[in-house]
């Protein structure tokens, strides 16, 4: 199903369904194209929206897994959203987290799904030649444990990123600032109820990384998928949708008193 892509001021994003707001944070070569499943079923059960991040529009200075995390909190405030479920995967959980981390007034859960902050295998230290197709291939195939995963489609767009010169910058830029932007000594002032979901077949954030996160946020929980990489609401949506949804579920129910 082909969204409509609203805008208000520079923001532009889609937005689905009503309850409590859902909003969704993708990753370096990311497209709103991966949470097709996401938003087709919990736009049922809540609002649901996915800004578009400008990881190739902002300038190089702002170009950082900072400037992204303003920018989230500008949507956030233009869009006026409260009690937000904040879900990120890979580039996008890391910015999910420096956000709830400067900004947690507006958050009610966490959502990490093969999330950077802590470690990454991201393109690796030597960047390809620009045009190499194959190399782009094989890269993107990697993301996922079903290299099927890895349509067309989805490795024409990341060449086409990585095969012009300023994306190309723009994209390292991004890349550099996620391995410095180290969050483990910070990760323990997140009060947030946050669900951490990876794949057990993750070779970019390992499955060791989402241990650790679940060591390092007090009020989480962790999930492993089997047979499952880098992006696991693309690769197996029936199973990541359920755990997702029973986590917001027990979020609403009331406290027993015992």
């Amino acid at each position: 199903m082909e969204y409509e892509i609203k805008q208000q001021d520079k923001f532009k994003f889609i937005e689905e369904g009503n309850g409590e707001p859902l909003v969704l944070l993708h990753g370096l070569f990311g497209a709103l194209s991966n949470f097709r499943d996401l938003v087709e079923y919990f736009r049922q059960h809540n609002r649901v929206i996915v800004p578009i991040l400008p990881l190739l529009d902002m300038d190089i200075l702002h170009t950082s897994v900072g400037g992204l995390a303003k920018f989230v909190h500008k949507f956030l405030e233009a869009r006026n959203l409260e009690g937000v479920h904040l879900m990120g995967n890979s580039l996008g959980g890391h910015v999910a987290l420096v956000h709830t981390l400067k900004h947690p007034e507006r958050i009610k859960s966490l959502i990490l799904t093969g999330s950077s902050g802590l470690f990454e295998n991201g393109m690796g230290d030597s960047y390809p030649k620009r045009g190499d197709y194959e190399y782009i291939k094989k890269k993107t195939e990697l993301t996922f444990y079903d290299p099927q995963t890895a349509t067309k489609e989805l490795v024409d767009e990341v060449y086409s990123i990585t095969n012009n010169r300023l994306k190309a910058i723009k994209i390292i830029a991004l890349a550099k600032s996620a391995i410095r932007n180290n969050l483990g000594e910070e990760l323990n002032q997140i009060k947030q109820p946050t669900l951490l979901v990876w794949g057990n077949n993750d070779i970019i954030t390992p499955p060791f990384v989402a241990q650790e996160f679940h060591k390092l946020i007090p009020n989480s929980e962790l999930y492993f998928i089997d047979k499952c990489g880098h992006a696991p609401m693309m690769e197996v949506p029936a199973e990541f949708n359920a755990i997702l949804h029973k986590f917001l579920k027990k979020l609403n129910e009331p406290a027993t008193v015992s």
